[in-house]
Order: C-alpha cells, then sequence, then structure tokens
C-alpha cells in the first residue's frame, strides 16, 4: 500500500484534491443525469468537475513555483548544500521536497489558500459555487494563525465545521435536502469522531451518505424524480477522496441511484429552488421562475456586496454569493440578467461573466413534452484572447471559450464547450501554443463520450481565423480538416507585447517595460515604441512573402498604430491585402497574421 498522510498538511491537501477530481470525472456523468433540482438542466456533476479543475490547477502551481525555486536554489547554492538532501521516499520526492532550506516545500496555509482560490474563480453553476465556499471555510481554518496549527484529527473536525457554516451563511435562503444538508451532516458526524485524519474523514463521509440517502425526503422534487441530491452526491464523492487520502482506501460509494426516474408533469409546483421559492416544472423558459443563470467574479467590498445581495435577492432565486478579501463569485437566477449585471457594476468590478439560458436545452426537459435537440453536424470550437475575436468567431459560427491573460481554460472547459456546441463532428481551435496538451486531453475526453473531434493545433488566434475562414461544413469532415489545418499552417504569426521582467530573450536582454515583438512564438524585436516595433516585425514577416496582413488590436494599443502599419503595406507591399479586427482586452497589444 502507497504511504498515507497522518496529518493535513501541503502534501495532503494537494492529494485530495487530485483524488476528489479523478472522482468527480468518474461520477460525473451520473451526476448530471440526476441533477433535478435547482433546475433540470443536467450539468451538476460537470460543474463540480470543473470547479474543482480549478482548485487542482492553483495547488499544482504552487507546488510548481516551489520546486523550481528549490532547483534554482541547489544550482546556485554551495557544494554539499544542494537539493537531494532530503530524505526520498522511494518515488523522487526527495530531490524537492528536502531541500535544504525548505524552499522547495509549500507550507499548508500557502497551498490551502491556492485551492480556496483556484474553486473561487473558477465555480461553476450553483452547486460549483456552495463547493467553492465549503473549500474556502476550510482553508480559512487551515491557514489561520495561531500556537496550534490544525493539522490533525480535531483540526480536521474544526475545518469541516467551519466549512459548513459558512457554505449555509453564503446562500440567501437555504434549503434542506440539498448539498447544505450533507455537508452539515458531515460535520456533525465529525464533531463526534475521535482519533486521526482518517477516522474523522470516515465519519465525515458515513454521515454525509446517510444524509445524502435521506435527501429525497426532504424535497418533493427530488422524492418524486426518484433520485438523490446531486450537489450532495457531489460533495459524497469529494469526502470519499478525502477519506482515500488519509487511509489509502477508498471508501464504498453510495448505493446505485436511479437516472431514468419518472418525470416530473407539466405544470406541476415543488418548492425547488434554492431559496424554497415554487417553480413550475416544464416552465422554465419564462413563465415559470427565473429564464437566466447569471455567474460572475466580482472585485468588491464587504459592504458593497452586502447591498448587493439585497438587490439579487429581490430580483431572483438561487442566490449564492460566496469569497472575501475583495474577491467574490456571484451566482443567480433571475430573469432580468442586464439587471443581474448592472448590480455588479454598481457594486465593484464584475468579469468573467457567464449568462445561461434555461430553455430547450435543459435536460429531462424531454419527459415534459420536449423532444431532446438535434445534433449539428459538424461545429468549430475555438479558444480566442479577447471578447473582440469572441464576438468574431461567433459570428462566423464558432463555439468560443474566452481566455483572459493569465487565465487559460482548463480542459474541462473545452469539453463543456465542445458538449455546448452540440454536434457530431467537432474541430477543435486551440489557438495557443501552449494549450496543446490541454486541447489533446479535452479531445480524448470529448471522443469517449462520442463525438468525432480533429484538433487543428493553431499556436494563435490569427492561424484560427485563417482555418475558420475556409472552413466549409457541408463537405466531408477530413477533407475540411485538412483545408483548415493548410491555411493555419500557412499563416505566419506574430504579436507585440510589453515585457514584464528582465529576461533574456533570442534578440538579446530586454528589460521591464521594453516592447517586444514575437514572431512565431519567439521574441525578434526589442524596442522602445509600440508603433516602430510592429513596423520592424511586419516588414520582417513580409519579407518572406505574403498575400494578406490581419491585424487584431487589442485594447491598450495606440489609436493610430493601424493607421500607421495599413500606410506602410500599401506603400511598400502592393500586392498585399490588410484586414483589421477589434480584440478587446486580449493581454497582446496587437497581433499580426501573414498568410
Amino acid at each position: 500500500m502507497p504511504q498515507v498522510p497522518q496529518t493535513l498538511d501541503a502534501s495532503a491537501v494537494r492529494t485530495w484534491c487530485g483524488l476528489a477530481l479523478e472522482a468527480l470525472g468518474r461520477a460525473r456523468e451520473e451526476i448530471d443525469a440526476i441533477n433535478v433540482y435547482p433546475v433540470a438542466d443536467g450539468d451538476t456533476g460537470t460543474n463540480l468537475y470543473l470547479t474543482v479543475e480549478s482548485a487542482v490547477a492553483a495547488v499544482e502551481a504552487v507546488f510548481e513555483g516551489h520546486e523550481a525555486a528549490g532547483r534554482g536554489a541547489a544550482d546556485q547554492g554551495p557544494a554539499g548544500h544542494g537539493a537531494r538532501d532530503g530524505a526520498g521516499d522511494g518515488a523522487g520526492h526527495g530531490a524537492v521536497d528536502g531541500a535544504g532550506d525548505g524552499a522547495a516545500k509549500p507550507l499548508l496555509a500557502e497551498v490551502a489558500r491556492a485551492m480556496a482560490h483556484g474553486a473561487l474563480i473558477g465555480a461553476r453553476g450553483n452547486s460549483g459555487t456552495i463547493l467553492a465556499q465549503l473549500l474556502r471555510g476550510m482553508a480559512q481554518v487551515l491557514a489561520a494563525d495561531g500556537e496550534a496549527a490544525h493539522t490533525d484529527g480535531p483540526g480536521l473536525r474544526v475545518a469541516l465545521r467551519h466549512a459548513a457554516d459558512s457554505a449555509r451563511e453564503a446562500v440567501a435562503h437555504p434549503v434542506e435536502g440539498t448539498v447544505l444538508t450533507v455537508a452539515s451532516a458531515a460535520a456533525d458526524a465529525a464533531s463526534g469522531a475521535e482519533g486521526d485524519c482518517g477516522a474523522v474523514a470516515r465519519a465525515a463521509y458515513e454521515g454525509a451518505r446517510a444524509a445524502l440517502a435521506a435527501t429525497p425526503g426532504q424535497l418533493a422534487v427530488l422524492e418524486r424524480a426518484g433520485v438523490v441530491d446531486a450537489g450532495g452526491r457531489g460533495l459524497v464523492a469529494v469526502l470519499a477522496a478525502l477519506v482515500q487520502t488519509f487511509t489509502g482506501e477508498a471508501p464504498k460509494p453510495p448505493g446505485a441511484v436511479p437516472s431514468t426516474a419518472p418525470a416530473q408533469a407539466p405544470g406541476t409546483a415543488a418548492p425547488d429552488t434554492a431559496d424554497g421559492r415554487t417553480r413550475a416544472h416544464g416552465a422554465e423558459c419564462g413563465d415559470g421562475g427565473p429564464a437566466y443563470e447569471v455567474i460572475y467574479l466580482l472585485e468588491a467590498g464587504d459592504t458593497a456586496v452586502t447591498r448587493l445581495r439585497e438587490r439579487l435577492d429581490a430580483l431572483g432565486d438561487s442566490l449564492v454569493v460566496v469569497g472575501g478579501d475583495g474577491l467574490w463569485n456571484v451566482h443567480v437566477h433571475v430573469d432580468d440578467a442586464g439587471a443581474a449585471v448592472e448590480a455588479g457594476v454598481e457594486a465593484g468590478r464584475p468579469y468573467r461573466i457567464r449568462i445561461t439560458h434555461f430553455g430547450a436545452e435543459d435536460a429531462h426537459m424531454a419527459g415534459a413534452g420536449r423532444p431532446p435537440r438535434e445534433r449539428a453536424p459538424r461545429a468549430v470550437v475555438a479558444v480566442v484572447p479577447g471578447e473582440g475575436l469572441a464576438g468574431l468567431y461567433s459570428e462566423a459560427g464558432a463555439t468560443t471559450v474566452l481566455a483572459r491573460p493569465g487565465e487559460p481554460p482548463a480542459s474541462g472547459e473545452l469539453v463543456e464547450a465542445v458538449r455546448r456546441a452540440h454536434a457530431r463532428e467537432v474541430v477543435l481551435l486551440p489557438n495557443d501554443a501552449d494549450l496543446r496538451y490541454t486541447a489533446a486531453a479535452a479531445a480524448e475526453q470529448a471522443r469517449a463520450e462520442g463525438v468525432r473531434v480533429a484538433l487543428i493545433p493553431t499556436r494563435s488566434a490569427v492561424q484560427g481565423i485563417a482555418a475558420l475562414a475556409v472552413h466549409e461544413p457541408d463537405r466531408r469532415f477530413d477533407e475540411d480538416v485538412v483545408s483548415m489545418t493548410s491555411a493555419a499552417g500557412a499563416t505566419r504569426y506574430a504579436e507585440v507585447v510589453i515585457a514584464e521582467r528582465e529576461s533574456w530573450t533570442m534578440a538579446g536582454i530586454c528589460q521591464a517595460g521594453d516592447v517586444l515583438g514575437l514572431i512565431d512564438g519567439d521574441v525578434a524585436v526589442i524596442g522602445s515604441d509600440v508603433t516602430a516595433t510592429a513596423e520592424t516585425v511586419l516588414n520582417r514577416m513580409l519579407a518572406a512573402g505574403g498575400e494578406m496582413v490581419t491585424l487584431v488590436l487589442g485594447d491598450e494599443a495606440p489609436p493610430t498604430i493601424v493607421d500607421h502599419l495599413e500606410s506602410r503595406v500599401r506603400e511598400s507591399y502592393l500586392a498585399v491585402d490588410t484586414v483589421v479586427y477589434r480584440g478587446g482586452r486580449q493581454g497582446a497589444l496587437l497581433l499580426i497574421g501573414v498568410e
């Protein structure tokens, strides 16, 4: 049996997050299938998976940063004080965990905060948002300052209690028979457990499992459908991973849950929103309950968020606001999505806004007299770096995934986009060299779900534009993919950015604030003026020939740069056409493509 942690340290949190993601991955389809509350949209398992995937990415980033620092210290440190002083465990961990100065080993508080932050910014849906607050509540205990660290069994009991209480406080109108009930039961059972972390985790799991089984008796909509609460089922999977973390053995999963339960009769009322208000099933399109789900991250102070809660509570239901320390995740179901977003603008700075319409695409609606939506023959799914390009790609018929600077999408987000495209065949455009493995993993998962997926390794959004321009959904799939791949491959790409720090590049040493021109991913020009640097980059690209120049302008680029470059092309390259797009907040000041 592999060695398991005996205390709740940084490595234990890392292991738990990884095992929880695996558990939710296995249970995702089952959880999606039993999702009838608060809206029967069949995505609770997916939302929980994406939430934990974001937490895992944040935790891994902390460990990778410390390991890199440890390697650097070992390379520069005096002989005999290197990175291999620690006792290895036979699996290679000693090389990074035992550096003499401890630089390569993150603290529990740092990893716990990263877990909570990752879940907060990646939270999806009602249950995902609540799970993010559960993790944040635990992190607040684990990262708290004090003489005694909360790393043993009693500490885990405190963390589970605080998690359950903080999650309940985050929901405007808590209802029993939901994930909140399951979380409270887990904390109650843990409070009576004696022993180490393994014993406390197992008690919490058993308490949650029993509470989950009782949820149909607490919510009429669950009883009629013959299912348990989907969010609670996801939390049980997460707690099972906690047990496995400390014991090395996964506990027995909950009993099989029927996924073909009798459908709710159209128009039958049930208290099936997060705050217990009545919604009529079969009428989710606007005549019986809110029509939209609105989610956004919000930078705001505590006082402003208190006012926001009151305003959103009056606008709709299923209100959950989680977070703190100036960053919040807001989730609400409303009829007026614009008003919900405007309320966020008044409170602070909302971003990563997602609005979903509850309509004919909701899962389980076939039982209410609506046939399932027919799959499209073919679709294109593309990652885009800015709102402007997202609009351009959408107009061309693509399903988009927005990648903001420093926030690359996870594989689960790409899989979700493939599902949203709802097509038998999908062409996937990652538009970023760093996303090739993420996109490949997403493509494999989509193929396992029966979707034919072709991954075109586009390394820039301008290559994606070239591929999309020749896309013809009516021709054979293989022919379409070959044509799109050829167009992307024939497009050289460049970008103009501002250096964030001093660094060695292929063009020499750059300082923070320098203007960098990258051609095909490598720094080719270092300058001080944005327009002059862009012109130099463009001249170098056109020196090898070209027929079409694509310019994608970022929000922070000089307003005169486009006119200058277009004039330069007209004067010096008579046979070359130029097309300009507005990319919005895309990270780079300018993207350049030459076909």
